[in-house]
């Protein structure tokens, strides 16, 4: 080894000596789950909030029709976070025993 090659190779990473382990991720299982339920009630609130009329003295004209989205998606990750409806549970169990099916 040349003095040239010495400081390169110095400060290449150390290899992985750890091979991940194929438990089941319950956590992260959880957070898809929760994410999956907070899309489904966003395509759920927005369905009920396309019937709405914004005519009337309050209404917000263009600029509530363009954020309206907005509010329905932040309205959907309210809910999904605080319990759901129950959808994000049996996601969660699913996709632990597909975990664990497959040994992952």
């Amino acid at each position: 080894m040349t003095p040239l090659s010495a400081p390169a190779t110095a400060s290449l990473p150390a290899p992985a000596t750890a091979l991940p382990t194929k438990t089941p991720d319950h956590a992260r299982a959880a957070q898809q789950a929760q994410e999956f339920e907070s899309v489904f009630l966003s395509t759920m609130l927005s369905q009920m909030f396309a019937g709405l009329e914004t005519d009337g003295p309050f209404h917000g004209g263009h600029a509530e029709q363009q954020f309206r989205g907005f509010l329905v998606e932040e309205y959907a990750n309210a809910i999904a976070q605080s319990g759901g409806i129950g959808l994000a549970d049996a996601v969660a169990r699913e996709l632990i025993a597909i975990q664990e099916e497959s040994g992952q």
